[in-house]
């Protein structure tokens, strides 16, 4: 076994017992094609050293890692779109593996840093497969890799896919040419226990195993919360999915289905399916077909967070129902709104590269973002702006000498002008990277998703894929500095 000697496993979930998940086997797949090996993410928990039959070994036929107990469905419920259903779970996932995240820099490797989750896509069925196949789609597990890769590098919260393997399968699927083909996904998270994880023992009344969850997320995910404090657990909760979907409207993300079993409790994007980027401000704008109301359209993300945390915090008031835990419990709830608008005037501020002079100059920036993205339109797009005016006023000869020129021009523009001058570049030198030189930026509209599956499908064709993967990595090392 060559996993390297910074490999740490830490299967705490496993220690919960079997009300909280259950014992399974992945699907017995044939042959075993490796297309994505995500080294960078691998070597953050000690798996760059893996040689590729070993990698397939542990991350397409799932034998265990050293330490590890092997395959957990993970028992949930869930409201979606607003409607609770009770028979959901891991259906065609598990929990592969945890372990703690390499120690870095001066923290020594006794020091606890983060437990890390492995997690599985369309590695078979289980228990909650509800008739399902328990499959993933190569289209699909493609479609995660970009999305998670887009989102790290524009800095929102996300899991990172560490591996993408294609099956021998032939699956077919009533929203996309069938037969398609198959393939089985591996994400690294910071953790896979979800909203829902916390609504199903809720729906069983079982106050003792919401105690248990408590605990168990307080003491892994979120350590500065003093133990029992069950506010103060509610309360982080909510500033990370707060910063979440700050994240989202700035990266012009949208998720698609913000179902409660859809959104976790570290604030981390995961388990992508009919995602979409902006093509240009649309606050209407949805990602899936089947959201005919528009309930996660692009604007009402924020608004339907908030929603699946309020049915967090009814979940958590069954192990206090008193006058004041529930006065508590509603103070912490209603900290979302302000959390948010401070973490969307940050993520602005960080997508434009300019540094935070207060919250009224800083507000005053994002408005008349919003407003010019607004004015713009299709002509503009959401992307451009990002990409022409990142740095501030040290890129003002770049964008009023790009492809875009003419339409830095007017009130609106002067506004937004006026207001990003306000603020100093933040780490200016990130302006030599080339990205920067690039009359476009690196986005990820839909059409040009199509375009790297055909490649894929019809010629079995990765470079292109390949080639957008590095430019997403490249741009994420620019912005990172």
């Amino acid at each position: 076994m060559s996993v390297s000697s910074a490999y740490r496993p830490d299967p705490r979930f496993a220690a919960l017992g079997p009300e909280y998940g259950d014992v399974v086997s992945s699907a017995p797949f044939g042959e075993l094609k490796l297309r994505i090996r995500n080294d960078r993410a691998a070597a953050s928990v000690g798996l760059e050293t893996l040689t590729d039959t070993e990698w397939v070994e542990h991350f397409g036929r799932f034998t265990p890692l050293p330490g590890q107990p092997g395959p957990i469905a993970m028992r949930y419920h869930g409201h979606q779109f607003r409607q609770y259903n009770p028979d959901l779970g891991d259906g065609r996932g598990f929990l592969a593996a945890q372990m703690r995240e390499v120690a870095t820099d001066r923290t020594s490797i006794e020091e606890t840093s983060r437990l890390l989750d492995l997690g599985t896509k369309g590695s078979g069925t289980t228990p909650w497969s509800r008739g399902g196949d328990g499959r993933l789609t190569l289209k699909g597990g493609m479609r995660e890799v970009l999305a998670a890769a887009l989102l790290e590098a524009r800095g929102v919260s996300t899991s990172r896919t560490l591996s993408l393997i294609e099956t021998d399968e032939r699956l077919e699927r009533n929203d996309e040419p069938s037969p398609t083909r198959a393939a089985v996904l591996v994400r690294l998270s910071h953790s896979h226990i979800r909203l829902g994880t916390f609504q199903r023992a809720a729906f069983h009344r079982r106050s003792d195993m919401i105690e248990t969850l408590i605990e168990h997320v307080r003491s892994l995910y979120h350590p500065h919360v003093a133990a029992g404090d069950v506010p103060g657990l509610l309360t982080a909760v909510v500033a990370a999915n707060a910063r979440l979907a700050a994240g989202w409207v700035a990266a012009g993300f949208v998720h698609g289905v913000l179902n409660t079993d859809n959104l976790n409790v570290t604030g981390e994007s995961f388990d992508y399916g009919p995602w979409r980027f902006l093509p240009f401000y649309d606050p209407g704008f949805t990602a899936a077909y089947f959201d005919q109301s528009g309930l996660y359209a692009f604007a009402r993300q924020p608004e339907a967070v908030f929603w699946a945390l309020t049915q967090f915090a009814g979940c958590l008031k069954l192990v206090d129902d008193s006058d004041a835990g529930v006065q508590a419990l509603t103070d912490a709830l209603n900290g979302f709104g302000p959390a948010y608008i401070a973490e969307l005037r940050a993520a602005f501020l960080r997508r434009l590269g300019v540094s935070s002079v207060g919250e009224a100059a800083d507000q005053r920036l994002m408005d008349t973002t919003l407003a010019l993205l607004r004015e713009g339109g299709e002509t503009l797009g959401w992307e451009p702006l990002f990409h022409d005016w990142f740095g501030g006023f040290a890129s003002s000869a770049r964008a009023v000498a790009g492809p875009r020129a003419r339409l830095y021009q007017g009130k609106v523009f002067d506004d937004f002008r006026f207001a990003l001058f306000e603020h100093e570049p933040d780490r200016p030198e990130r302006l030599e990277q080339a990205v920067f030189a690039a009359p476009d930026p690196e986005d990820l509209l839909i059409d040009e998703v199509e375009v790297l599956w055909a490649a894929i499908d019809t010629d079995d064709d990765w470079a292109p894929l390949n080639a957008k993967l590095m430019r997403i990595e490249t741009l994420r090392g620019a912005l990172a500095g």
